[in-house]
Order: structure tokens, then C-alpha cells, then sequence
């Protein structure tokens, strides 16, 4: 047997080793994004007026429904069970609307994803849309991102603290109205508002205002990016909805490529030189603290304000526009290839035309043809067809409705004079605003003859009135004479019909007899 005095030891490392192993959780380090300018920049804030505004002014809104009826046009009434929505009234019974309503909302942010990536997180989300209006009060209270860097350095001294007392003052006040605005979608808003100022609203409010006042003020003040990257699940998601004609915001490094401070002199030297001259307008601009030009990352959402500083920067510079753009992953790769000629390292003058010095004309653009694909076109054909059907849906349902329910226990009732009596709930909901006389007969049971404890008999029928916008119960007994009981059971419809107007609606019921009845 061979024996060895000694083993190689192999270069190889546990990753979970302690004195590797990192935090779970990294940190905070703040952010001082500056104020950007340009055309996107316009567009968010135009999406955050229009928002904010739907958001506060929604529950004030009056919308005249008729005597007795609630004139909130938006209003979700738990103690009611209703849910209204301007000229839509929408019944327990009919949460399949409301469940429409969450799968179109998905459709649509699968079908905005494909198409443009995050814009929904980068312009619409509510995280998104506070924080932006956090940051004009700190930019109004502090200064621009170098005045607040500064402010944040220096030592605590009544002109700091008169500026982060104003600052979080305001913070907290719009946290308030925004935990009170959310509130007034559940009741009469100038009701509410009255109870809540003189502290006659239930504990409720009090305690939804305050959660909604404290994760306001917390996610739109101190957690921000946070939120987006440890909380939000979407940035996970979001690459399964992602192809290469997915818009993206891209740095465009087969232009940009080798980047420098110093482009005159290494232009000089004869070394290569792309447009990026490495200012850093993209990463001060950034709400999430990231440099766009290291690649597609987890936590951009997609705001596009680096594209609004760069642009001003090559517009400064006197360069096209676009270095960092919405750009597909088709279009990046196509350029890429040019800017290489088949090899590894990017050549600015391949992109270029060397008597202009623009942008050759093979350089790949975005063509709006590229939304229309087999993914977008799915998403929109599934989004139309639960919107135009829930649309029909609504037009044309009934407005008069009918359930039934047998009793249990008895069954049935054998008479003593052999025939029989089964015993129902009927339920009639009356979904107009105005009251309604209407007839509750039955249809398809041989010999039947109805009554209801306490009701008028109106010729086979029985005569109920039903108020406005409720559900009426009525107790139906429905007796067969002996003659007449065929079978063990016999299905028969309840029918409602209005006298007034003539619309009708009709149950499925069963009538059931003991075997005694029919020998």
C-alpha cells in the first residue's frame, strides 16, 4: 500500500462562511436625488397632479341618485352592502364585477409591462406618486440635492431645525389628509368629516386614519426606495413579462463606450472616445440611488428622469439625444453587433458617419410597429373582452331578481285531505330607485295554489310591494291538492312579475311529496 505524507489542499472557499457572510438586510443609505428637467420629468408631474387629484377630490363628488339614495358618486357602503360608482350600482351578489374589475387591472399591468417595463411603478404607483410629492416639500423646505447633502452634514442649529420641523410638518399633514381622504370612500364624506372634527366618528376611522397616517409618512419619508426593492414583489415578477421588444430605459454604451472626463485630449492621443463623459447627471437624478449604466438592474422603475438629465447634457454638449433612452433589447443588441464589427471591444466610429459624424443610418431605432406582437396583442384582445363583457353584462341585467329557498324542516306537510304543502323564502330584490308592486306566482305545478302569511292575494298570485334598492323576503306556502301529486319531485319557477312595468324573473324550486300522498 503507497503511502503519502501530504495532500493538496484545494482553493475553495464555503460562501456562507461567517467571516463572509453579509447582512440579510443592507442598511439605508439615503438618497438625495436632484431635481431633473425635461419632457419626462413634465409627464410625471402632469400623472402625479392627475392622480393626487382623483385620489382627494373622488369621495366629494356628488352624483344624484334619487330621493332616499346615497348622491356620493363613489362609494363602497359596507353597513349597505353596496358599492357605487357614479351611475353603477353594484350588489353583493354581483362581486364577479368588482373580480372583473381586479383582472382587467392585472391585464392591463402585464400588457404596460411587456410593452414600455416598469412605467406603471416609474409614473402611476402610489409609492412612486408620494414619494414625489415628499420630495417637492423637502426640495421647497431644504434645497436642491446638494443644499440637503450639506443641510444633512451640519451641525444641528435652529435654522436646521426650523427647516426639518416645517418639512415634517408637512409631511404629517399630508399623511392625515391622505389616511382621511381613504376613509370618506366608506361613508357620506361631508357626514364623516363633520363626525370625525367634533371626535364623533367610530373607532375605526380614528384607528384607519392612523395606520394610513403612519405608513404615509414612513414609506413616503424615511423607507422610499426601500419599499420598492425589499417590499414590492413586482420587480421580481416583472421579467417573466419582459421579451427583447420590451421598452426598457438602456444605456446605449455601443455610443457611449469607452466613457471619458477628458474627451479633447484623448481624442488627442488618438484613443477612441464615446459620448458619455462620466458626469454622473443620470445616477444624481436617480430616485432609487442606482447608475443606469450598469445594466438593466432590480430597482430601476423605470422613470425615465436619467434619460432627462443625460439629454440635457448632450444637449449641452451639442451630441443627439438618447445616449440613455427607451430602448429594446432587440434594437441594444442590433447596435451592439455594429459598434463591435465582430469583435469584442466598441468602436465609437462605427456608429458614426465619418463626414457628418451622426449616427449612421443603420443604427437601430424603436419602431411603434414593434408594440403590435403576439404578447401585447393577447393581453389587449383578453383585456377588451372582459371589459366589453362586463360592459354588456352591466346594460343589460336584470333589474328585478328572484332567489328561492326551500324549507328544511318540515320538508313538506301532509294536509287531511291528502294533499300537500312545501313552504319557501322567497327573496326579491328590487334593484331600481324607486318602489315596486309586484306579483309572486308559480309556474309549471299542476293544481298549485299559493299563499303568503300576512300578504294580499292578488287573483294566483300573491301581491308584495318591494322598496327601493332592497330585498324583499315574502313566506310562500304552495299546496298541491292529493289528485294532482305525481311524483316525488316536481319542478316547478317561482315567478315575480312588476304590475307596473311588466318585467319579470322567475326561481328554479322543487316541490317535494311523501310516497303516502301519491297512492
Amino acid at each position: 500500500m503507497l503511502v503519502h505524507n501530504s495532500v493538496d489542499r484545494l482553493n475553495a472557499e464555503p460562501v456562507n462562511s461567517a467571516d463572509r457572510r453579509g447582512p440579510l438586510f443592507a442598511a439605508r443609505e439615503k438618497i438625495h436625488p436632484k431635481r431633473a428637467e425635461g419632457s419626462y420629468r413634465r409627464l410625471k408631474w402632469i400623472i402625479m397632479a392627475v392622480t393626487l387629484a382623483i385620489y382627494y377630490a373622488t369621495p366629494w363628488i356628488r352624483w344624484d341618485r334619487g330621493e332616499g339614495a346615497p348622491d356620493q358618486a363613489v362609494l363602497i357602503d359596507l353597513a349597505g352592502r353596496r358599492f357605487y360608482f357614479f351611475f353603477v350600482e353594484i350588489w353583493p351578489q354581483e362581486f364577479y364585477y368588482v373580480a372583473g374589475l381586479l383582472i382587467m387591472a392585472g391585464l392591463g399591468l402585464f400588457l404596460v409591462t411587456s410593452v414600455a417595463g416598469r412605467a406603471w411603478c416609474g409614473y402611476a404607483c402610489p409609492q412612486t406618486v408620494w414619494v414625489d410629492l415628499f420630495l417637492v416639500v423637502e426640495r421647497f423646505f431644504e434645497g436642491d440635492r446638494n443644499k440637503r447633502i450639506a443641510l444633512d452634514k451640519a451641525p444641528m442649529s435652529p435654522g436646521k431645525f426650523g427647516k426639518r420641523f416645517a418639512k415634517h410638518a408637512v409631511w404629517l399633514a399630508i399623511a392625515v389628509l391622505t389616511g382621511g381622504a381613504w376613509i370618506f370612500y366608506f361613508a357620506d364624506a361631508p357626514t364623516l368629516l363633520r363626525d370625525v372634527v367634533t371626535l364623533d366618528a367610530s373607532g375605526a376611522a380614528y384607528t384607519t386614519i392612523a395606520i394610513l397616517t403612519a405608513t404615509t409618512y414612513v414609506f413616503g419619508g424615511f423607507m422610499r426606495e426601500q419599499v420598492c426593492t425589499y417590499m414590492c414583489p413586482w420587480p421580481r415578477i416583472q421579467a417573466a413579462m419582459l421579451d427583447e421588444q420590451s421598452l426598457t430605459v438602456t444605456y446605449n454604451d455601443w455610443r457611449g463606450e469607452p466613457r471619458s472626463r477628458h474627451q479633447k485630449k484623448a481624442l488627442a492621443l488618438g484613443q477612441p472616445v464615446g459620448d458619455c463623459v462620466d458626469c454622473n447627471a443620470c445616477v444624481a437624478v436617480c430616485p432609487m440611488g442606482i447608475d443606469i449604466r450598469e445594466g438593466q438592474q432590480m430597482e430601476c422603475i423605470t422613470c425615465a428622469l436619467c434619460i432627462d438629465a443625460c439629454d440635457s447634457v448632450m444637449d449641452h454638449l451639442g451630441r443627439e439625444r438618447g445616449l440613455i433612452s427607451y430602448a429594446t433589447l432587440a434594437d441594444y443588441d442590433a447596435n451592439m453587433t455594429l459598434a463591435r464589427g465582430g469583435g469584442e471591444t466598441i468602436e465609437p466610429a462605427r456608429v458614426r458617419d465619418p463626414v457628418t459624424g451622426r449616427l449612421r443610418e443603420g443604427v437601430a431605432h424603436f419602431r411603434w410597429r414593434h408594440m403590435a406582437r403576439p404578447r401585447t396583442l393577447v393581453y389587449l384582445v383578453l383585456w377588451s373582452a372582459i371589459g366589453v363583457g362586463m360592459a354588456y353584462s352591466l346594460a343589460t341585467r336584470d333589474q328585478l331578481t328572484t332567489s328561492v329557498q326551500h324549507d328544511r324542516n318540515p320538508v313538506y306537510v301532509l294536509l287531511s285531505d291528502g294533499g300537500v304543502r312545501n313552504a319557501y323564502t322567497v327573496k326579491i330584490a328590487n334593484m331600481t330607485n324607486v318602489p315596486r308592486l309586484v306579483t309572486v306566482a308559480v309556474e309549471g305545478l299542476p293544481g298549485a295554489v299559493v299563499a303568503a302569511p300576512g300578504r294580499t292575494l292578488d287573483g294566483g298570485g300573491v301581491s308584495v310591494e318591494v322598496p327601493r334598492d332592497r330585498v324583499e323576503m315574502v313566506r310562500l306556502l304552495v299546496s298541491q291538492p292529493a289528485a294532482a301529486v305525481t311524483d316525488e319531485r316536481q319542478d316547478f319557477f317561482v315567478t315575480v312579475t312588476d304590475t307596473a312595468g311588466g318585467e319579470s324573473s322567475r326561481a328554479a324550486a322543487v316541490f317535494q311529496s311523501p310516497e303516502e300522498a301519491r297512492r
